[in-house]
């Protein structure tokens, strides 16, 4: 689950066959929270402390997928069709409600934690 603290929770879908390793990692550190921040128009983003390396990178990501970004431990959240110049590791998707993320503004705290039933 991503919670944008205060204003809305969007379903967040870590799958580990897209990752296995990377997946791994963030799910045993789960729940991760941080200050959101927007690259342009496309990338919403917030830092971990989470260390591992590229994993089937990609830089062609679609609105709604989830990626990491190694060298600043980020997770990002695409809003919209993007090709980045750095190489990401796919993580997942989004679920529905994607277009709350357009209301997030810097600053925001973002969490991404496991939902228990």
């Amino acid at each position: 689950m991503l919670e944008i603290r205060g204003k809305a929770k969007i379903s967040c879908d870590l799958k580990r066959h897209l990752s296995p390793r990377t997946v791994g990692t963030i799910m045993r550190s789960l729940p991760l929270e941080g200050h959101a921040h927007l690259l342009g128009k496309s990338i919403l983003y917030f830092e971990s402390n989470i260390d591992s390396g590229i994993e089937r990178s990609k830089t062609e990501f679609k609105k709604g997928d989830v990626a990491f970004l190694p060298s600043t431990g980020s997770l990002c959240f695409f809003l919209n069709d993007a090709v980045f110049t750095k190489t990401m590791t796919p993580i997942g998707k989004l679920g529905e409600k994607i277009d709350a993320l357009k209301d997030v503004k810097s600053g925001d705290v973002l969490c991404i934690y496991e939902e228990t039933a």
